[in-house]
Parts: C-alpha cells; sequence; structure tokens
C-alpha cells in the first residue's frame, strides 16, 4: 500500500478543493541513465540494459557474422565488454553508438579467430558455405529491377543475387552498410560505433552501393539472357 501511494501523483485544481489522481505512467529511463547508473556500481541496471538491447544488437551480429551461435556467443562478449569497461563510459555521451562500437569491435574480433582457424586446419575439412544458409545479410537492400512485381521464385532468386554482391563487398564498406541501412544508426552515430568521421560514413556507403548496384545490375542481365535462351 505504502508503495502505490508513494508512486501516485496527485494534483489540484485552481480552488485547492479537489486531489485527482494522475495515472500516467512514468517516463522509461534512458539508455545514458542506465550506463551512468552502471557506472555509479548500480549493478541492477545490467540486467534491464541487455534485455533492451537483446533483439536490436543481436540482429545486428547475426547480420553480421551470418552464425546464429556465433553472433549470440559475441552478443554475451560484448555486455561483459559493457561491464568491463564502463568505468571508459563518459556521462551523457550517446549511449547507442557506444554499445555499437563495443559490439562491432567484438564481431571483428570473433571474425579474426574464426578464419585463423580455418587457416590452421587442413584444406579438405575445410566445408563451403550452405547455398541457402541464412548467414548472409542486406537481403532487400536494392530494389527489385524491371515494373512487374516478382512473384515468389523471383524475390527468392533476388536475394541470392544481393547475398553474392554484399559478399563481395570489402569489411569495411559492408560494415558501414549495416549499421547505417539495417540497424538504422544517424551518420554521426555510425561514425562514432566506428571510430571514423561522417564524411568517411558517407563516402563508404556512396562506394558500397555503387558496387552493389553495379554488380545486381550485371547479375539480373546474366539472368535475363538465361531466361531469354
Amino acid at each position: 500500500m505504502r508503495s502505490r501511494r508513494a508512486n501516485a501523483r496527485f494534483s489540484r485544481n485552481v480552488s485547492g478543493n479537489r486531489a485527482v489522481l494522475d495515472l500516467t505512467p512514468p517516463e522509461p529511463e534512458t539508455d545514458e541513465n542506465l550506463l551512468a547508473r552502471l557506472r555509479d556500481g548500480e549493478r541492477d541496471v545490467f540486467g534491464p540494459l541487455v534485455r533492451r538491447y537483446e533483439r536490436e544488437l543481436f540482429g545486428y551480429l547475426r547480420r553480421y557474422l551470418g552464425d546464429d551461435d556465433l553472433a549470440d556467443d559475441v552478443f554475451q562478449n560484448t555486455f561483459v565488454q559493457v561491464f568491463l569497461k564502463i568505468q571508459q563510459y563518459e556521462p551523457g555521451r550517446a549511449a547507442r553508438p557506444w554499445l555499437y562500437a563495443i559490439a562491432t569491435n567484438q564481431a571483428i574480433d570473433a571474425l579474426r579467430r574464426r578464419n585463423r582457424r580455418l587457416a590452421d586446419r587442413p584444406a579438405d575439412t575445410v566445408s563451403a558455405p550452405d547455398e541457402d544458409g541464412e548467414a548472409r545479410p542486406l537481403f532487400e537492400l536494392l530494389p527489385a529491377p524491371g515494373d512487374t512485381p516478382p512473384d515468389a521464385a523471383d524475390r527468392s532468386e533476388q536475394r541470392e543475387l544481393v547475398r553474392a554482391a554484399v559478399d563481395r563487398l570489402p569489411e569495411l564498406l559492408r560494415q558501414t552498410v549495416l549499421l547505417v541501412y539495417f540497424q538504422g544508426l544517424k551518420y554521426q552515430d555510425a561514425a562514432d560505433a566506428l571510430g571514423i568521421p561522417v564524411g568517411t560514413v558517407k563516402s563508404r556507403l556512396h562506394a558500397a552501393l555503387t558496387k552493389l548496384t553495379e554488380d545486381w545490375a550485371g547479375e539480373n542481365a546474366e539472368c535475363g539472357t538465361r531466361n531469354a535462351e
């Protein structure tokens, strides 16, 4: 009962004769406040912070890494690093790009470790990626060509073409496209996450989309030729 009274807010009318119960829910705490409280030693906010970013950051890591299990490991490592590096967080700094910077660095490290392990294995033990695997990001970055809406089979083929085009992007271009187009980060936030100037983010996006458009057009031209035959 006491907590209900503590949480209830009352306001009086002009005459001051009548109290009105205000049931408006409190505003949710900002990410920045949660990080600041964690920095001050309030460990109970760590769980809510993880849950708040679980779906968003895991989705980003799954697209980036192309592997659900690896993405899960990197997600866990990301928040271990958040906990370990919380004293490096500057109160008032935007939380989202700071978290993405840690997640991206953890993903890069995980890919390097995996590539080293693959390089150390005999060639005949390294398996090729699944042809229909869900381990490639950015399926629908580019619009479907032509005036006729594609059917389900066409859409599936187009996704495969986009997947192949994205796989050929240099890593720096790919990670920038992921952050801006799929995670919805603003240019400045993406720049903060990657530790680069905003102008570099824009130039990378321009280069990536130019390359994707060229590859996309070439792949569709080849498909059109094959279909005509």
